[in-house]
């Protein structure tokens, strides 16, 4: 039983909260541990998303097909993450997580978000947002990492091989066997995921003790609160619609949703993800367009943070906020949510700009909740997880993109035996 992965997570879990809390100094110490995961797994992703998106593509042959499915997906992004960030606003005005902080504005000092705000003055509107999703030079997009610049190449050049056709072939049966290598270090590197959760945790709780999720327990409560009534109301609808059991996904990613706990980066398991959606049921082609994409515009568990967070500042600060402020909140949310994809504080950076567009919450209100940030950050990123992989699977379904024999098989087999065979068939395969 300890050689199962889930069952090592959330043994270097247990360990991280144990030595944090009793030795915060020590717990401090071990956050290169949780970064060098990060990292490592970052190292991957660019190579991983490229090749996947361009195989997919390429062997699809039908670039209809492959602007018809991006479509799709574009479509329930949007649906879900203002539902999400609706579900959020709502909360957060039942809870009434900030009401008594009674905190006056002209106490706070707005220095240690300064970095976020620079941040938010910076990324511009949306023209902006989308003149930047053509990258300077494809060179400089994959040394950078960002993301949607390498869809969107990868999309091309995907598009371009599927036109020349069987002259193509040969390069893209090279691509393919480079991309079961970069899966095969995948797997080398999952093998360090329960050192990269246990020193994320010890981190988090050495610097900022448990005792900070007594004084923000409302706030901690309506966050992760509306996160599960989420996953289990609107995506569990969503399951339902497109007839998959919620409980058999949740199982089958249970390994991916602990790591994601314990790094609180969803970034730490893209690549596996992608591997057990494929060997799901799911094709290649889907699963390479929209479960990257989903990263960038699908945030469902950011938009509910972001909602609350800042409802949640109004409230401290004593700001009695009409129905339609919150609208033009939500509004503005709608916008500025899909901007900040990849960057480093993405939340407060979204929240600084959010709130920079409006005169009637001061921005400095943020340094509310800049010590309780990372204890947040879990929630979101498991929704986020959780309803990326549904997107996919949800999507390959609308699309008659799914194998429902191979759902069944990998969903009734116990998960680290899944996860060894996705990995193993992706190396093997040529």
């Amino acid at each position: 039983m300890y050689r199962k992965l889930y069952v090592q997570v959330l043994i270097g879990i247990t360990l991280g909260v144990i030595v944090g809390h009793f030795w915060p100094s020590v717990g401090t110490d071990m956050k290169p541990l949780g970064d060098a995961f990060i990292k490592l797994i970052k190292m991957l992703l660019a190579p991983v998303i490229f090749g996947t998106i361009v195989v997919g593509i390429a062997r699809m042959g039908n670039i209809r097909e492959a602007g018809r499915v991006g479509a799709k997906a574009l479509l329930y992004f949007e649906v879900l993450s203002t539902i999400a960030l609706v579900v959020g606003m709502i909360m957060v005005n039942v809870v009434k997580p900030g009401v008594g902080m009674n905190v006056d504005p002209a106490t706070l000092d707005g220095k240690s978000i300064s970095s976020y705000t620079t941040a938010s003055s910076q990324q511009g509107g949306v023209i902006d947002f989308f003149m930047n999703i053509i990258p300077k030079t494809v060179v400089g997009a994959f040394a950078e990492g960002n993301m949607l610049q390498i869809i969107l190449f990868a999309v091309f050049f995907g598009a371009a091989l599927a036109r020349i056709g069987d002259r193509s072939k040969p390069f893209i049966e090279m691509l393919d066997t480079f991309l079961q290598g970069m899966f095969g270090i995948v797997r080398f590197v999952m093998v360090l995921a329960p050192v990269g959760a246990f020193g994320a945790i010890a981190f988090t709780i050495g610097k900022y003790g448990v005792g900070s999720l007594a004084a923000y327990g409302k706030l901690i409560f309506a966050v992760y609160a509306t996160s599960f009534l989420f996953i289990v109301v609107v995506l569990g609808a969503v399951a339902k619609i497109a007839k998959i059991s919620m409980f058999s996904y949740l199982r089958y990613i249970r390994e991916e949703l602990l790591i994601t706990f314990g790094t609180a980066s969803t970034e730490s398991v893209l690549p596996q993800m992608m591997v057990k959606l494929e060997r799901a049921g799911c094709e290649k082609s889907v699963v390479g367009l929209v479960l990257p994409a989903g990263y960038t515009f699908n945030p469902d568990g950011t938009a509910i943070y972001l909602a609350i967070g800042a409802v949640f500042v109004a409230q401290a600060m004593n700001i009695d906020l009409t129905i339609w402020q919150q609208v033009v909140i939500l509004g503005v949310l709608m916008l500025t949510s899909k901007g900040s994809a990849g960057v480093a504080g993405a939340g407060f950076i979204t929240l600084a700009a959010t709130l920079g567009t409006m005169d009637t919450i001061p921005v400095t209100g943020l340094v509310l909740l800049l010590g309780i940030d990372r204890f947040l950050n879990e929630a979101r990123a498991i929704t986020n997880l959780v309803g990326n992989g549904l997107a996919t699977i949800a999507v390959a379904k609308w699309e008659g993109a799914f194998d429902e024999t191979k759902w069944l098989a990998a969903t009734a087999k116990p998960v680290d035996q899944v996860t060894s065979d996705a990995v193993d068939a992706s190396i093997s395969q040529t």
